[in-house]
């Protein structure tokens, strides 16, 4: 059956008709959307915004493959962060909605948290996945004053939206002031569904996430892209990220901030795209 999730319900620029499921899995139970036909490709989500920021990019990928994204833990239930869970965990999710979906060596795409959950699971299971396409990611987490200030935002800043605090934080996000203003109000939108304890509990699991020990375990190709103007990663981080990794290559996308999977979906659709050729 095809339905309109309720994440799209009020978004203007996102895909029009999904299939809408849930994943019964040992850790939880995932709410997913799946659109489109052909080979299939994971998206995992970043700290914020669900699957619902992930509908830009969904919509270009449905004409060409079936996309498939899932509600992340706590996205749905915010009382499961009373229940510790860590990046370990996110990474075994993903091997089992794979499992659960039976597709057999699927493309993952993951965004910001979501890559490091995709690289960890690719480290954790060698050879689950055809290959990965990861975007917004360094090595580890640095304690940049920007992160600091996101950490801030992120675990106590009161809601709601319309703070002009906030909206400076999103800029930064973009990379730069974004010129469609409605695309700025979709991000601060669908960022603000996710629950902020859950968001300060993601972030508390961002803040102790590091790589290093584990790329070499990493045994499928990965697609690094890099908005270069990506505050949020640093080109040190970046770089050591892509020596770690056995068989790695970087696409970077000059005028793309760490929010690149929505303000250039179509850029990262075609990355994607071309993923998609080469493996399938």
């Amino acid at each position: 059956m095809l339905v309109a999730g309720p994440w799209l319900a009020d978004s203007t620029s996102l895909v029009r008709e999904s299939y809408e499921g849930w994943a019964v899995l040992p850790g939880y139970t995932a709410r997913y959307v799946k659109v489109g036909l052909g080979p299939p490709v994971i998206l995992v989500h970043g700290l914020a915004g669900g699957v619902g920021l992930l509908t830009p990019l969904m919509n270009e990928l449905a004409a060409f493959c079936r996309t498939i994204a899932y509600h992340s833990r706590g996205e749905d239930d915010p009382f499961m962060v009373r229940r510790p869970f860590d990046l370990d965990d996110l990474a075994g999710d993903l091997a089992d909605f794979a499992d659960h979906l039976g597709l057999e060596r699927p493309i993952v795409v993951g965004v910001s948290l979501g890559a490091v959950v995709a690289l960890k699971c690719a480290a954790r299971f060698p050879f689950r996945f055809q290959a990965l396409i990861v975007e917004g990611v360094d090595v580890r987490f640095e304690k940049t004053l920007l992160r600091q200030i996101a950490s801030y935002v992120l675990r106590g800043y009161p809601l709601p939206t319309n703070s002009p605090f906030i909206n400076q934080f999103v800029n930064l996000l973009f990379g730069s002031r974004p010129r469609d203003e409605t695309l700025f109000r979709f991000v601060v939108r669908e960022c603000w569904r996710t629950d902020q304890s859950v968001m300060a509990h993601r972030f508390r699991l961002a803040e102790r996430f590091d790589l290093r020990a584990e790329l070499s375990r990493v045994q499928v190709p990965v697609t690094v892209v890099h908005g270069r103007r990506d505050v949020l990663v640093s080109r040190k981080g970046l770089q050591a990220l892509l020596h770690g990794l056995p068989e790695a290559r970087l696409i970077e996308l000059p005028d793309a901030g760490h929010l690149a999977f929505v303000t250039h979906a179509a850029s990262m659709a075609d990355i994607v795209g071309r993923t998609v050729e080469e493996f399938c």
